[in-house]
């Protein structure tokens, strides 16, 4: 099937209520959030959950995120809504981040991958939110990509990989922070991240005295707990190479290794900040913005990361960032994206 692509310019338009209609008879919808745009279905339908699986590509244990617009549909989805967890809500709520809470009976393992836990967000977006009152049901949306690849920040992005695969895309225009959502497990004494996002530990850490980080996160050989976590994820067509360290001496750790590669007849894109493009002036770059601007490369970094899937290209080498704030966030997703393959400069 070819879905439609439809442009979206009020929670007024027409198009919404249809898109609804194929939430409510088991159909996908490719929707903005303020992270990714995500790929929906209805979240209490295991034959949905199928679904998005199936045209994903997805493995089955990988858990989805529902996707909620009141606090009504969280007490229907959930068993305890705990202390913790109304905190952060009250701070970030709506906005990026999701929830790990215990699961009520209504929502099918299908969804949670297995587990007794499930993945809670309400997203700040008049769309998504108008979307998921109209379908009257909680939406569950992994990113609107296919399994493994960039998640997508823009429409054209999902058309590209799902056109042949769901129902309809609502063109909401460019997400605003470009990274999915903070992941925090509420379900042991204190909150731990299990995936970065744009509500960064230090926000948190105003919230509470302690705050973890799951040490899958920083690449070690644990289970995840997490959607997006467990599988290699993000990563563009060609192998990538991840820089991290000295920005002193970024710009000349990646000439010697272009220089290396077309020693070797090798075609190489660069996935950089603007200061080093400026020095290295190579031909095939994508530029995620500045580094001190970080906002600005979580937002930019899935489309560089993309730019070259069309482009014949035989290595991509990356620069990194700081891990603060959300720079964890865009460090994830290059370390999960390069495969944990990585050149460190002293």
């Amino acid at each position: 099937m070819e879905c439609e692509l439809v442009k979206i310019n009020s929670i007024k338009d027409e198009a919404l209520t249809k898109a609804a209609e194929f939430i409510k008879n088991g159909g996908l919808v490719a929707f903005p959030t303020e992270t990714v745009y995500g790929l929906g279905g209805d979240g209490l339908n295991s034959e949905a959950a199928s679904k998005i699986y199936k045209a994903k590509g997805r493995p089955s244990d990988n858990p989805l995120i529902l996707h909620i617009n009141d606090q009504k549909m969280l007490h229907k989805i959930v068993n305890d809504v705990n202390s913790m967890a109304k905190k952060i809500m009250t701070a970030f709520c709506p906005g990026p981040i999701t929830l790990i809470l215990p699961k009520s009976d209504i929502v099918p393992s299908s969804v949670t991958g297995g587990l007794n836990t499930v993945a809670v967000r309400m997203p700040d977006n008049d769309i998504a939110r108008e979307l998921i009152r109209l379908s009257n049901t909680p939406i569950a949306a992994p990113s609107a990509n296919i399994s493994g690849r960039p998640s997508p920040t823009t429409a054209q992005a999902v058309y590209n990989d799902l056109h042949d695969r769901i129902d309809m895309i609502l063109d909401g225009g460019a997400c605003h922070f470009g990274v999915e959502s903070t992941i925090v497990d509420c379900t042991e004494d204190v909150p731990i991240i299990l995936r970065p996002g744009a509500i960064t530990k230090e926000m948190l850490e105003e919230l509470f005295p302690v705050v973890k980080i799951d040490r899958a996160i920083v690449g070690e050989n644990v289970v995840p707990k997490a959607p997006g976590m467990k599988y290699k994820h993000y990563a563009p067509k060609a192998n990538m190479i991840l820089f991290e360290g000295s920005s002193a001496k970024m710009a000349d750790a990646i000439a010697n290794k272009i220089a290396d590669y077309e020693r070797e007849g090798k075609k190489v894109g660069l996935v950089v900040s603007s200061e080093v493009a400026e020095k290295l002036q190579h031909e095939n770059t994508a530029i995620y913005g500045n580094q001190e601007d970080l906002l600005t490369i979580a937002s930019e970094i899935y489309e560089c990361l993309r730019f070259f899937d069309d482009k014949d290209v035989d290595i991509i080498l990356a620069e990194g960032t700081t891990d603060k704030g959300i720079g964890l966030a865009i460090m994830n997703r290059l370390h999960k994206a390069s495969g944990f393959n990585s050149i460190f400069i002293d």
